[in-house]
């Protein structure tokens, strides 16, 4: 080849490398927690913009009964932001339909966030933990939302054609005898029928169908909001025991879609994915 021809060839192969588009980064491999003098105080706050955003795909959860044989959301985007104390991820995912009724057959849109109780290096199993190896979640209602966010609907609109002669609940002379007559669950303090100050419940698991209360004193936090998409939800926490040591966890996700009848087990998730405190320059 010609001198004159090879120095044209190279300057034009250069000049088409110059002017095509630069390659994307790769895509992250761990979740990052964006290191912060305090947590966002929701899921609008600027602060969030800081942190990097990982993308989890779901899966089915199609290994223990009730299974969920096909895919309903497909991923859940997930920010991190640490006070070097406590975490919060906002966890962020399509749906086109808003599930947070409280009536009776009724299905919520929930999410969760799942640690190791103790970060080591023998990581129990990521559905629901295994015995001996305990997993902490955090767990987010839709439903739990709505009755925080307003006074709940009227036993009109749950029941519009009912007729009613006398509703002990409604009664301006309630007695603490009749209420707890007429609400037993409440009188023996069971969570689930206490009147709700938050909505995310603690819960520890030691495997599948072993799903417990967690302490009531965790510092837990959260709240969601409906968006155009989706949902976009914070989940709040102190980091797990041990995380200081290691500098380096496994997490997981789930999300449960109520259009689709999901509920307790049946419902989508993430595998264990690496969580790591963002390093500083």
């Amino acid at each position: 080849m010609r001198p004159a021809l090879s120095v044209l060839l190279s300057v034009l192969h250069f000049s088409l490398l110059a002017c095509s588009p630069a390659s994307p980064p790769p895509a992250p491999t761990d979740i990052r927690a964006h290191s912060a003098a305090s947590l966002p105080s929701g899921p609008g706050d600027a602060a969030w913009a800081l942190a990097a955003e990982f993308t989890a795909p779901l899966l089915p959860q199609d290994m223990v009964e009730p299974r969920a044989l096909e895919r309903t959301t497909p991923h859940v985007r997930v920010r991190a932001v640490c006070d070097g104390r406590r975490v919060a991820f906002r966890l962020e995912w399509p749906d086109s339909t808003r599930n947070d009724e409280q009536r009776p057959g009724a299905f919520s849109d929930a999410c969760a966030v799942q640690f190791p109780s103790q970060v080591q290096a023998d990581l129990p199993a990521p559905q629901m933990g295994e015995l001996g190896k305990d997993v902490e979640i955090l767990f987010w209602r839709a439903t739990w939302q709505a009755a925080l966010s307003s006074s709940g609907p009227a036993l009109a609109q749950l029941y519009p054609n009912a007729s009613i002669d006398h509703y002990p609940f409604q009664a301006r002379s309630e007695s603490a005898d009749m209420a707890a007559r007429y609400s037993p669950a409440r009188a023996v303090e069971n969570d689930l029928a206490l009147p709700r100050s938050t909505p995310v419940e603690v819960l520890v698991a030691s495997g599948p169908g072993t799903l417990r209360p967690g302490a009531r004193d965790s510092e837990a936090s959260g709240a969601g909001v409906r968006t155009d998409a989706g949902w976009s939800v914070v989940l709040a926490r102190p980091l797990p025991r041990g995380f200081e040591g290691f500098g380096r966890t496994q997490v997981a996700f789930a999300v449960w879609d109520g259009a689709h009848g999901e509920v307790g087990a049946r419902k989508m998730r993430t595998v264990w994915i690496p969580f790591a405190m963002e390093v500083q320059p």
